[in-house]
């Protein structure tokens, strides 16, 4: 065979990519067929995560896009057939059974009927920033069917009339959980595979905890009807000058130290604030692409990134300033946790301890705090029965679970089915708004505050037991150390 004949040979076996419909269409092919990203993800051999991207602009290659090709062709012909299907006799055409949720409107007004949840996917009668949701967070939990009582057999339940909306499903209770216990199994995978030794078994689970943490939330978030992977456009604050450079975008990370010693002679304690990051997940977080405005305008019900003129702070000599370290002058760009605390501080409840902020620009989108409050749940539980059963391995799998998880948001390349810089600023912004807090209340009580660092770092001189609880939950504190100020921490 000559070269010629050899391209030849090479050409003819090539093949042109399948087609693929437009992302917002792939979408709405899977949920027109009430199918998960879980569903159809287990049955491409892909994660959902995979599938999300591919809702979102990417697109497969290989044999893999033959395949998603083929299911969304296949799909569109289930769906042709289906319409093309006579009405029950019964039924009356002019009945309409909706099935997704209402479009986006500029209100925030009750639903004249129900429409699924956008985070967990269950009727709801209210809308923020027109995105049908629950506005009780104990409402919002995936409906799932009560099995009958052990006394009482089984029965096949009669369909309604074609004419009537099925009933409304109930909700099981907020604690009842049908998340499958991920971290319990993959604990003891890896203690099994390591044969026990749980030095090699916490080494492993660290190094896979970013998508062993993704696969929780996907199960999570099953039922849901927002999307939270994918790659929405972002403003160019929130995309990094260099490949070791930062964004735009002021996190306010404390690193503050009192000069002056504590006004009686004695101990400071250093104390931890247990699962900061863990805490912080539940934080407003905008919802969809963020939306760009101006003016001294800010909606509680939208969160995102705003440009302020910061206050003057008088009080640096007892508290830290709210904004962190920050020694430049003029406005910088802030997230929403640090204005709604500056925005706090100064209302008489809080003294008042400065001037408003003045808002610039914005960009916010429709917002809420319980984006990921079922992962952020699933994660708290196992930690506490970890601290129980003194299970340190679990223990330090879940902290790199949620640690990593909020770090790589970003652009990061260990973790590229999930990229909501604007997430993780306010993620981390909100547990350095949890430390001031906790600051400010023990001042609030008398107590000295020494140090403030960080995310988790609190020194205080004075009975701190009062104020706070000593434990390992995520409500307590731990002792990291005591000392005096003469032997000092530098």
């Amino acid at each position: 065979m000559t070269d010629f004949d050899a391209i030849d040979a090479l050409l003819a076996n090539t093949r042109t990519p399948a087609d693929l419909p437009p992302a917002e269409q792939r979408r709405a092919l899977r949920q027109a067929l009430n199918l998960t990203r879980t569903q159809v993800a287990q049955t491409l051999g892909v994660s959902p995560s995979t599938i999300g991207g591919w809702e979102t602009g990417r697109d497969p290659s290989g044999e893999t896009r033959e395949k998603y090709a083929y299911f969304l062709t296949a799909a569109q012909e289930k769906l042709r057939t289906q319409n093309e299907t006579p009405a029950h006799p019964e039924a009356d055409p002019t009945t309409e059974h909706p099935t997704t949720a209402a479009p986006p409107t500029d209100e925030d007004t009750p639903l004249p009927t129900p429409h699924p949840c956008v985070l967990c996917g269950a009727p709801a009668t209210d809308q923020v920033e027109g995105y049908p949701q629950h506005l009780n967070p104990e409402d919002c939990t995936h409906p799932a069917p009560h099995p009958p009582t052990p006394t009482q057999p089984q029965q096949t339940p009669t369909p309604p009339p074609a004419h009537q909306h099925p009933p409304t499903p109930r909700h099981p209770p907020h604690n009842q959980t049908r998340t499958p216990d991920l971290i319990a199994r993959a604990v003891h995978e890896a203690l099994d595979t390591h044969h026990g030794d749980t030095q090699a078994a916490t080494a492993e689970l660290q190094r896979r905890a970013i998508p062993d943490a993704m696969t929780l939330l996907d199960t999570c978030r099953i039922g849901a009807r927002y999307d939270i992977v994918g790659h929405p456009p972002l403003p160019d604050i929130l995309r990094k000058k260099s490949a070791h450079g930062a964004d735009e975008v002021w996190e306010a990370r404390p690193h503050w130290t009192r000069l002056d010693p504590p006004p009686t002679p004695g101990e400071v304690t250093a104390l931890d604030i247990n699962g900061a990051y863990l805490s912080a997940l539940k934080t407003h977080l905008p919802l969809g692409a963020l939306e760009y405005s101006t003016g001294n305008v800010h909606s509680r019900r939208r969160a995102g990134i705003h440009l302020i003129t910061p206050p003057e702070w008088d009080h640096h000599p007892y508290l830290p300033n709210p904004l962190g370290n920050r020694e430049e002058p003029g406005p910088v760009w802030v997230t929403e946790p640090t204005l709604r605390l500056l925005q706090r501080l100064a209302t008489e409840q809080y003294g008042p301890l400065c001037d408003p902020p003045v808002i610039h620009e914005s960009f916010t989108s429709g917002a809420t705090e319980q984006l990921f409050e079922k992962f952020r749940q699933a994660l708290r539980d196992a930690r506490e029965k970890a601290i129980t059963e003194e299970d340190e391995v679990t223990l330090e799998y879940v902290k790199s679970m949620y640690s990593k998880f909020v770090s790589t948001m970003g652009e990061s390349n260990f973790n590229r089915a999930l990229y909501r810089p604007d997430w993780m600023h306010i993620i981390r912004s909100q547990a350095f708004v949890n430390l001031w807090l906790k600051a400010h209340k023990a001042h609030t009580a008398g107590l000295t505050v020494m140090r403030v660092m960080g995310t988790d770092e609190l020194h205080i001189a004075g009975n701190w037991r009062q104020v706070f609880t000593e434990g390992r939950g995520v409500t307590q504190v731990k002792i990291k150390d005591v000392y005096t100020p003469e032997t000092s921490r530098q």
